[in-house]
């Protein structure tokens, strides 16, 4: 059994609780590490997939999760940074070791700016703002089409760093190393945002903005650092997408694939980089495991095509209602529950992790 007695600020600022912590996360990056000797390229490319979800999710997840701030338009985040990523380098003749940070600065300083006049927004004004985001970045591709190539879309070109060739199909590990360099980075720089006065700023804005203002926080400039930084992360991961598929276009980034996304870390755990992972193993597996369940069964009744229309979505959809009528943490949450029940038994009480029902009157309406 382990517990852990808090005597000092410093456990809640080190970058890991607790050696055992340290030691699984080193495990399982030296597991990742490995993955590249033992596996083929079509599942080393799905473990690709899996950690470029991740950054995304770890994206959406400092807005929704850290801050509490709803959105459902992070969709066109991905597309600047995708787009901003290619131009970069097809224009302006930028290596991918420049354009590749710059995309996610664009993509930065876009939720910025579309940050500030939505600060006023709550709940569910705020989703349906950021939608209309989503649907009008899907109308501007089309539009500029002078610039984007419209629905005809880009072909990514083929990255080069440092005189070495990386490209997702022509040499898969390549592609997945310098992908795994980047979520680690992500995950080490999201740690130490979540121990700094800023992430202590997004979690008093998320549980309640009449108190982090009462405490001196800076709510609206609070909201905007977190649509950036979000919109950053998301942006970067957007690029990704773009040298991960070769060709896009705008019904790439659609409003399903913001729904995605939402649901992708509701389902996985708000609240913790954990949570984004779990997500993005959900999301990049599942339409893999529906299409082997529907083989299997076509086998079974001899049919020669199973295909049942929308049968991903009423999947998707199927898991996040269970979700939330019966594990709204998501996995994160679930697994802490099973661990904490071992670590404290036989004094575990049921109503240990039960959601606080009580709030400020000032928040009722929002």
């Amino acid at each position: 059994m382990r517990t852990l007695f808090k005597t000092s600020y410093d456990a809640d600022l080190n970058l890991f609780q607790h050696g055992m912590q340290a030691f699984w996360y080193l495990s399982l990056l030296a597991i990742m590490i490995v993955l590249p000797f033992v596996m083929d390229d079509f599942a080393l490319g799905e473990m690709t997939n899996l950690l470029i979800w991740a950054i995304a999710g770890m994206g959406l997840m400092i807005l929704v999760g850290q801050t509490g701030q709803a959105s459902l338009g992070h969709a066109a985040f991905l597309a600047v940074g995708c787009y901003a990523n290619v131009l970069l380098q097809q224009k302006l003749g930028l290596p991918f070791i420049v354009a590749f940070p710059l995309a996610g600065l664009i993509a930065g300083v876009a939720g910025a700016l579309i940050a500030l006049p939505m600060t006023k927004l709550h709940g569910i004004y705020l989703g349906i703002g950021t939608l209309a985001i989503s649907i009008l970045t899907d109308d501007l591709i089309v539009i500029l089409e002078p610039l984007t190539n419209g629905v005809r879309g880009l072909y990514a070109p083929t990255i080069e760093i440092f005189g070495m060739e990386i490209d997702r199909y022509g040499n898969t590990a390549r592609f997945y190393w310098m992908v795994l360099l980047i979520v680690v980075a992500i995950v080490l720089a999201y740690r130490n945002l979540l121990r700094s006065p800023l992430g202590r700023s997004f979690a008093a804005v998320r549980d309640s903005e009449v108190s982090a203002r009462a405490m001196g926080v800076n709510v609206a400039r609070t909201k905007a650092i977190a649509f950036g930084l979000s919109a950053g992360i998301t942006g970067l991961a957007g690029a990704l997408i773009g040298h991960f598929t070769g060709i896009f276009n705008n019904e790439t980034f659609n409003l399903i694939l913001s729904i995605q996304l939402l649901l992708m870390i509701v389902i996985g755990g708000l609240g913790s980089i954990h949570g984004a992972f779990f997500g993005a193993i959900v999301i990049a597996f599942l339409p893999q495991w529906i299409g082997f369940a529907r083989d299997s069964i076509g086998q079974l009744i001899g049919a020669t095509s199973t295909t049942i229309p929308g049968l991903e979505s009423a999947v998707f959809g199927a898991i996040l209602i269970v979700f939330i009528l019966f594990e709204p943490r998501g996995i994160y949450g679930r697994w802490l529950k099973i661990r904490t029940y071992f670590e404290l038994f036989p004094f575990y009480r049921r109503d240990m992790f039960r959601r606080q029902k009580s709030y400020l009157k000032t928040e009722r309406m929002r």
